[in-house]
């Protein structure tokens, strides 16, 4: 049975410009909503983090406030712990792309924290989208495009269309203005890609040739179906 790999953030926060650390990890949703399509489809799923840490689900992903009330928090936090396979992951630096027929890259801030600068994680991205194989990302896991530049400050994503979370949401996060960067500032800036953005949490996908990218929370489901389309 083909399988698809999520690769996922090993941190639990993402530090400020002032130095606090706001807690974080992937976002559930744009974990579990994929996986539950993938699973559907009938793929088996595997997960890697960084030096093979178990992820950490942000704690606001599990909330009544973000799951449209306590039931569907509870079916979260139910699906969160029926997808074992996430809890127990390998490291991306053992991953061997031959096994997989695709992978993933969930959201949350965590990313931000420790993916654009994993060389780990940049290789893999690297070798995948040499492979001809789809390689896809969600809201802030295309923060992990950023370690597969160069020292040149080339990229071989540079020039694709994409989108990620956008200026405007993390604005509306209530932490742009404390952050580091922004998402969007440096998938334009550094990796010089043909960043795409559509109205803020609205679902929207970029798909170009084998790259496949969500906006936000609400693109990561219709993001995994776009995906198991083209594997067929």
């Amino acid at each position: 049975m083909a399988k698809i790999l999520f690769v996922i953030t090993a941190s639990d926060h993402w530090t400020l410009a002032d130095g606090t650390r706001q807690p974080a990890g992937f976002w559930a949703e744009e974990a579990l909503g994929p996986y539950a399509v993938f699973k559907e489809a009938g793929y088996e799923i595997a997960a890697a983090t960084p030096g093979g840490v178990p992820p950490t689900a942000d704690v606001l992903s599990l909330t009544a406030e973000f799951n449209g009330g306590e039931e569907g928090a509870e079916r979260m936090r139910t699906a969160l712990r029926e997808a074992t396979e996430l809890a127990h992951p390998m490291r991306v630096e053992d991953v061997n792309i031959d096994d997989y027929a695709a992978v993933f890259y969930p959201g949350g801030w965590g990313p931000m924290e420790d993916l654009p600068d994993d060389a780990a994680s940049g290789r893999l991205l690297t070798e995948w989208l040499a492979s001809g194989k789809p390689v896809s990302l969600v809201c802030h896991g295309p923060a992990a495009l950023l370690a597969t530049i160069g020292p040149d400050g080339s990229s071989p994503f540079a020039g694709y269309r994409l989108t990620g979370l956008s200026n405007a949401e993390e604005k509306q996060n209530g932490l742009a203005d404390r952050a580091k960067w922004l998402l969007q500032d440096r998938l334009v800036g550094d990796l010089k890609a043909d960043y795409r953005e559509a109205d803020p949490f609205t679902p929207h996908v970029q798909v170009d040739r084998t790259l496949y990218t969500g906006q936000n929370p609400y693109s990561a489901t219709p993001l995994a179906r776009e995906l198991v389309k083209a594997l067929g």
